[in-house]
């Protein structure tokens, strides 16, 4: 049932009023939450930008569900990626010193590898998945949604009293 509910949600969100642009944004913010270590500097600044900007909060939130799953299986790429760009990469290891001197960067935890992995991996992905995200929101609204709406089974569910003591009771609160 748990799953079920998720993916009606996703469907709902994916049909509302809200532009793909929205939809897209809160994917991605979600995305760099959830790629990266919870307790980190940047993901408050990201939370930040959540309420602020005109993103789809839902969104962020399975953006961010769903990827805090996945980066479980990458943590050790993105350690890999880390070690790399904070050691191996001797011409930076200057700037990261004076950086982890500053004292509100350094609460950052970008010496962690897997932090910096993650961080700088999440903000390579953001722009695809951004357009990438986008495009499937519209293709999800022209192709897929107009098919569903013609099934049986959802001109019967809407044509129930159920359903539309259901509209009702939603329509309340606009």
């Amino acid at each position: 049932m748990f799953g079920i509910e998720i993916l009606a949600k996703l469907i709902r969100i994916l049909r509302s009023a809200a532009a793909p642009s929205q939809i897209a944004g809160g994917f991605i913010l979600g995305m760099i939450i959830g790629l990266t270590p919870l307790w980190s500097l940047h993901n408050l600044v990201v939370l930040f930008l959540i309420i602020v900007l005109n993103v789809n909060i839902g969104m962020a939130l399975f953006s961010f569900a769903l990827f805090s799953g996945i980066a479980y299986l990458f943590d050790p790429l993105f350690h890999e990626l880390g070690f790399y760009i904070l050691v191996d990469l001797t011409g930076l290891r200057e700037a990261w010193t004076g950086l982890y001197n500053v004292p509100i960067i350094a609460l950052s935890k970008f010496n962690n590898t897997v932090v910096m992995g993650s961080l700088l991996s999440s903000l390579i992905l953001l722009i695809p998945v951004y357009f990438g995200s986008k495009k499937g929101v519209v293709w999800y609204r022209e192709n897929i949604d107009t098919k569903m709406q013609k099934w049986k089974i959802v001109k019967v569910i809407k044509g129930s009293k159920i359903y539309d003591i259901y509209q009702k009771i939603r329509n309340l609160g606009d």
